[in-house]
């Protein structure tokens, strides 16, 4: 089956999948380039959890128009392996090293990397992992918390098991999730998009919790110092906008930038807004 895009994304270069190699096992991704050379340097799209590269699809669309963009499954998402069980993010990152070296990317010119609320740390991580491979970093909605937030949601996301028989947990869920995913969408972001994307977030199931065990681990203020590369923080004014401008202070290189007329359904509504910010950042 195709992967669905808006018809207004439809006219950019064909978006193809594949597979790598990594420690989990086969690493899917979905992969664009133009037709013609290009010396714009390749991007590399870490989602958000639970999803896939599907949410990157107009993304991928756009940006390919004139550079190579590459989207991986997190391990245990999408069409990705799945783990044993829930991996610190310095695993997952790992996986995407693996990946990356796998496919050839980042050998002779690193490659530019984004990633949107858990996919920063997942984005932070490779670059500290893989410094060699990671040119420039743009991040959105950075997920940092305090510690007595972090432990209270760590408790509830290893709370979440596989369903029961009677699936009254995870049908909860689901009721939940369509209403956060397609009805309360925002005017102007396509039905038919938001409802692959809830069909692609339901397939996590009770592995939806998986990366976050790992997120509410993750010790970022000691984390993103160790980010040697430049950053930019794309800031659509949602719930983590104050939250994203703390943790901005804490690389050694980073700047910070507002997208004042995006909230949510950004990668429905806000292409052109995120396609801006990093073709600028990006050269």
């Amino acid at each position: 089956m195709p992967d669905y895009l808006p018809s207004a994304d439809r006219d950019g270069p064909a978006i193809r999948r594949g597979y790598t190699e990594c420690r989990f096992g086969q690493l899917h991704y979905r992969h664009a380039a133009p037709d013609r050379p290009t010396d714009k340097p390749a991007l590399v799209l870490l989602h958000q959890n639970p999803s896939s590269s599907q949410e990157y699809l107009p993304l991928i669309a756009e940006m390919a128009k004139d550079r190579a963009v590459w989207a991986f499954d997190t391990p245990g998402n999408g069409m990705s392996d799945t783990p044993p069980g829930p991996q610190p993010l310095d695993e997952l990152a790992g996986a995407f090293a693996d990946g990356m070296a796998a496919l050839g990317l980042g050998e002779k010119r690193p490659v530019d990397v984004l990633g949107y609320h858990s996919g920063t740390y997942l984005c932070t991580e490779l670059a500290i992992t893989a410094p060699q491979r990671v040119g420039r970093l743009v991040l959105s909605g950075l997920p940092m918390r305090s510690q007595a937030e972090r432990e209270a949601n760590l408790a509830k996301a290893r709370a979440v098991t596989l369903p029961d028989q009677d699936g009254d947990e995870i049908l909860a869920w689901l009721r939940w999730l369509w209403d956060f995913t397609v009805v309360q969408r925002l005017p102007g972001a396509d039905l038919e998009q938001a409802v692959w994307t809830f069909i692609d977030k339901a397939g996590a199931m009770h592995r939806r919790a998986w990366t976050y065990i790992g997120v509410w681990s993750y010790d970022a203020p000691a984390r993103l110092p160790l980010v040697t590369q430049p950053v930019l923080i794309a800031q659509p004014h949602e719930a983590l906008l104050e939250i994203s401008r703390e943790a901005a202070a804490l690389f050694p290189d980073a700047r910070f930038e507002e997208l004042p007329g995006l909230s949510r359904d950004v990668f429905a509504v806000g292409i052109a807004d995120f396609a801006r910010s990093i073709r600028s950042f990006c050269q």
